[in-house]
This record gives C-alpha cells, structure tokens and sequence, in this order.
C-alpha cells in the first residue's frame, strides 16, 4: 500500500481513521489495520472506515437494492482488522465526512441514506450534530455470563442486536457500576462467536416522569 491521505474523526469518544475510496479500487489488509489503529506506533483509532461508492463494491449493491439513494457505503473494520456490521458513532462521524468534504448536502432536516453491512441507515443533521436511526433492536436468545474486573462473581446478560451485538447486564446500584474496572475487556463465557459490545445498566426506581424512565450506563466497545 502506497501512502495514504487519511481523515481522523471521532463521535461521543469512539475514533475512527477514514480513507476515501472513489474508485473502489483500495484494498487494505486485515494486518494493515491493525498498524493504522495501533495507538502507539500507528495512527491510533477505533476502526477505520473506507468511504466508497455503493455501486463499487458487492455489499455496496445490496444497499442501494434497499434504498436506491444510499450512494455512499461505510465499509467498517475494527481496530483488530476484522470487518464489521457497522457502528452507530462511525456512522455519524461518516456523514459528517460527507458533508465536510463536500460530497454531499444535508440541509437540516432532509435524510441521507447511508450503506452498511447491517442495512441502510438514515442520518438528519440538527443543530447537536447527527442523529441516525439504528432501525428496531431485536431481542437475542443468549445465555452468555459476563465477568469484569470489580464484579465478585459473573452476571447473566440480554443479548440485544441493533446491527450488530450487545449485551446488556444489570446492577443493582450506581455504586456497582461506579466499581467497574472497564480498562480490561470483560470476559464472555461463552465467547461469541462475532463478539459483542458490553453494556452495563443501572435502571432506576419506577418511578416515570413525563413518561421517560431514567437509566445509568457505562459501555465496553469490544474489538473484534
């Protein structure tokens, strides 16, 4: 791989190296990534997101047999160099890639559809940003214990699929979750198989006001 012009973007502190691929002709190796992300000898991010035009690529064309319009694709891959759904941060940070580089317009309030390996995503620009539609989350049969440095014993987790996996685990207090040591990766028993973020909830009394429940959260991005 010759030299290449990269973008660093970051949405809600998930990184992201960018590349532009008008072409569709960049291939990027799983061990390439791997250097690009690494935070001390490379560029350092998250994943990395090749921006491609949809109709260039096979993923690309499922897309646009979707949603005729999403003609930009986010083709995501993890830090680690494996290739991903998508990510909900990453997707945000694309469109404003799009914007910025003049690629596209998004007057607030109008939609752009963007391509990923989850589906098509719809992104509206407001006056905090970007705000994209994940689609509906669908509930997963798991049966998967999650441990994590500053639990005494491993909890049960909800398998939760909203493109791509997750595990919700529920505390009993904040002051638990305030006790989790998240600088290590939790351990999935068992493992699986296209891993999962890990979130960890602390809900609230049931009391509801204007009839919003309150919820605490604090979230592992796993690399896969």
């Amino acid at each position: 791989m010759s030299a290449l012009e990269f973008t660093k973007g970051q949405g809600t502190g998930n990184d992201f190296v960018l590349v532009l691929d008008m072409d569709g002709n960049l291939e990027i190796s799983p061990a390439q990534v791997v250097k690009i992300c690494d935070r001390h000898f490379g560029i350092g991010a998250d994943g990395l997101i090749r921006v491609v035009p949809s109709h260039l690529i096979p993923e690309g064309k499922a897309a646009l047999a979707e949603e005729q319009s999403a003609y930009w694709f986010m083709d995501y891959r993890n830090a680690d160099g494996s290739i991903a759904e998508m990510c909900g941060n990453g997707v945000r940070v694309f469109a404003r890639y799009l914007t910025e580089k003049g690629l596209v317009e998004l007057p607030e309030g109008q939609v752009l559809h963007i391509g990923t390996r989850a589906g098509v995503r719809d992104i509206q620009k407001n006056k905090a940003g970007f705000a994209v539609d994940m689609g509906r989350w669908k509930p997963e049969s798991t049966d998967v214990l999650v441990g994590v440095r500053g639990l005494d014993v491993a909890r049960p987790s909800q398998g939760i699929n909203v493109g791509n996996p997750h595990l919700v685990v529920a505390l009993a207090s904040t002051e638990e979750l305030q006790s989790l040591d998240l600088s290590v990766a939790p351990r999935l028993n068992p493992e699986p198989e296209a891993g999962a973020n890990v979130e960890f909830v602390v809900p609230a009394d049931p009391m509801i006001t204007n009839g919003v429940g309150k919820i605490s959260m604090r979230v592992f991005e796993l690399e896969r």
